[in-house]
């Protein structure tokens, strides 16, 4: 319990909160964290009061405190003692149960807007973001339009990772190999922080990304903007960005090769050489000179 509280504390502090959420998915996480916490509370509170109580009931001095040392056994105390954490564990269980299935992150977000599809790529040490409809990608920025639900499809290029923007909901694993889903949705603009949260090697500390949520709007533009400058990403450009690198700057490709997400996933692109393969010093991958905004 302890442990609990002091990471609802912690989740207060740094770049990112889980209890401030932007969207319905880390509204609804964060539900979910507060019943767990009540719930809970139901068995603490009362066993630290009782404790203190018998402490100072049988209190040396307190001559109305009565000494039984022949007791062994009572039907009620056991009674009490193993129902209340049966009870406890129950109501846990059916609201893990409730909010694991509403909040499947293979299941798509109510809305009647259609979702944004992103590709999301894991690297040693950056991440890489497709936009398959709009024909452009990103490294190491997410831009999104607030109020659109937004269907990300997860894979890793080098070892397991995790995409994770506490602020709008659930974290996923990325895979080598494999695709993963999460639907996510920013209810209102904002700038939020994303991280790896799953140790990859030495650059883990700064793979990190920022995930801008911008009006409708100003998407488009940024979409329109977005094609008319950076590097093409295609083969080639991937076999470079793949390679391991730390603490790159947001940058833009104008255009991107079709299918290229389909063909890492399914490995027709190798893998990352991955840490044990490297040092992870930093290195500068080529850019276009100012698209870092």
């Amino acid at each position: 319990m302890t442990l609990l509280a002091s990471c609802a504390l912690l989740a207060g502090c740094g770049k990112a909160s889980v209890l401030e959420p932007a969207g319905p998915v880390a509204d609804a996480n964060r539900t979910i964290l507060f019943n767990a916490l009540t719930i809970m509370l139901a068995i603490v509170v009362p066993t630290i009061l009782g404790a203190l109580a018998f402490a100072w009931w049988y209190r040396d001095g307190n001559t109305k405190a009565r000494y039984d040392p022949e007791f062994v056994y009572s039907g009620r105390i056991e009674l009490l003692v193993w129902s209340i954490p049966i009870l406890v564990i129950m109501f846990l269980g059916g609201v893990i149960w409730v909010g694991s299935h509403e909040l499947d992150p293979s299941r798509p977000l109510a809305s009647r807007q259609p979702p944004l599809e992103v590709q999301v790529v894991s690297l040693d040490w950056k991440w890489l973001f497709i936009y398959p409809q709009q024909g452009i990608a990103s490294v190491n920025e997410l831009v999104i339009p607030a109020g659109v639900p937004v269907h990300f499809s997860i894979t890793s290029a080098s070892v397991m990772n995790t995409f994770f923007v506490p602020r709008l909901g659930s974290m996923i694993y990325a895979m080598n190999g494999m695709q993963t889903n999460l639907n996510l949705k920013a209810d209102r603009p904002g700038t939020f922080y994303g991280q790896s949260a799953h140790y990859s090697g030495a650059g883990f500390s700064d793979m990190n990304f920022r995930t801008r949520a911008i009006p409708v709007a100003q998407f488009n533009a940024w979409v329109a903007q977005s094609r008319s400058v950076g590097p093409v990403l295609d083969e080639q450009g991937y076999r470079q960005l793949a390679r391991q690198s730390t603490k790159v700057a947001p940058y833009r490709y104008r255009a991107v090769t079709p299918g290229l997400f389909k063909a890492v996933v399914a490995q027709a692109l190798p893998p990352g050489p991955g840490p044990s393969q490297g040092d992870g010093g930093p290195q500068v991958h080529p850019t276009t000179p100012g698209d870092s905004k």
